[in-house]
């Protein structure tokens, strides 16, 4: 296997690998074509105590920076396996870790760590509003010890999996707020006694194996205690989770670069045709070569990102660059294996073709490479804005 550009955490990494190798091709395949969710993975991720890395001792967890939980998720890509089915949990938690009250953490976080309680759902995309979430419609409207929520969120992947979902809902009405920031706020909703209760959830089919949903609210109950840090002021928090989000899904993307560029390699090292090997034809090499070289620049702006995100400082900028960089790097790597590999590549029995559906989700989500690039135009080189 290509190894990572990273040194750190090599015994973590190390440790990964051998899990995942109790998981080869065939049992992704058979997930993949029955649609189901790799429960046996994601349990053995949890008993190892992978998804619990980040949260603090004191609340059962194993204390460890972001970059032990990005060495992880890109290890498990770089496996042939898919970390999408438990990523979530590793960053959604970074909105409770940073405004959740000392009560709301010892209630949730030692049951996360334990694996006793899953938190893979995150509500914040709709159907109307996609990314533009400030212009979201999901109200959450007080009375009394409640919150009275109704809307529909789309997009929200695993929430059949899901015990805890952290949830976006307006708790102002958009007219009556002076920033436009202002009037959302985030709750920890405990979707096992509300499902059938005013929330309904309902799988939609992809073209691949993520297990999304589209949730609906009508009445549905959270109590007010459930609420984190201030109401009007989610959209702040919630920011606490989208730059952990973004790095981590750039490291799985690594990952499958690296998969990627070793399962090209190989193969032309193997497969003859006019009596050599393919990768003897620098047509065959050039991509594999470029390919890797961009995996290896893009996985050193994850480690910039990992380094300012550890260190508490401002990484908005480092954080979606190497989402965009390692996202498009990925995606590039796997067009060159599977044309490396021709029409083999599409034969289920070699992965290619899961792997290649797979990663190119993450030009789209969960932030798509324009909004980045508007990020990019505005926040960083002071350019206009555009939306």
């Amino acid at each position: 296997m290509i190894p990572s550009t990273s040194k750190r955490f090599s015994e973590i990494r190390e440790s990964v690998q051998k899990l995942c190798q109790d998981f080869p091709g065939e049992y992704w395949r058979e997930k993949d074509r029955a649609r189901q969710y790799p429960t046996e993975f994601v349990q053995a991720l949890n008993e190892a105590g992978y998804l619990g890395a980040v949260i603090p001792e004191e609340y059962g967890g194993s204390g460890l920076p972001l970059g032990a939980a990005s060495a992880v998720l890109e290890e498990v890509q770089a496996s042939g396996c898919n970390g999408s089915a438990s990523h979530a949990q590793m960053y959604i938690m970074g909105t409770i870790l940073r405004h959740g009250s000392e009560e709301q953490k010892r209630k949730w976080l030692p049951g996360i760590a334990s694996g006793d309680l899953r938190l893979q759902a995150f509500g914040v995309t709709e159907p109307t509003s996609g990314t533009d979430t400030l212009s979201l419609r999901t109200t959450a409207v007080r009375q009394g010890d409640h919150y009275i929520v109704n809307g529909q969120k789309v997009w929200t992947s695993r929430a059949e999996h899901s015990d805890l979902m952290l949830l976006l809902a307006r708790t102002t009405p958009k007219e009556d707020v002076k920033k436009r920031t202002d009037g959302l706020s985030v709750f920890v909703v405990d979707m096992r006694e509300v499902l059938g209760q005013g929330l309904t959830i309902k799988p939609i089919p992809t073209m691949i194996n993520h297990s999304t949903t589209e949730i609906f609210f009508d009445n549905m109950k959270v109590p007010a205690e459930n609420l984190i840090g201030l109401e009007g002021k989610g959209f702040k928090y919630i920011l606490d989770s989208m730059n952990p989000e973004r790095i981590l899904i750039a490291s799985e993307c690594i990952g499958d670069g690296r998969y990627f560029i070793d399962k090209a390699t190989e193969y032309s090292k193997e497969r003859v045709l006019f009596n050599r090997p393919i990768g003897q034809n620098q047509g065959v090499q050039f991509p594999i070569a470029r390919a890797y070289t961009a995996i290896q620049a893009a996985s050193l702006m994850v480690e910039r990102a990992l380094e300012l995100y550890e260190a508490g400082e401002e990484c908005g900028e480092q954080a979606n660059m190497s989402k965009l960089l390692a996202s498009e790097a990925s995606w590039a790597a796997a067009d060159t294996c599977l044309q490396t590999y021709g029409g083999f590549g599409f034969a289920e029995e070699y992965d290619i073709e899961r792997k290649f559906r797979e990663t190119r989700l993450y030009q789209i989500a969960p932030i798509s490479t324009n909004m980045i690039l508007s990020y990019v135009s505005e926040h960083v080189l002071g350019m206009p804005r555009s939306y």
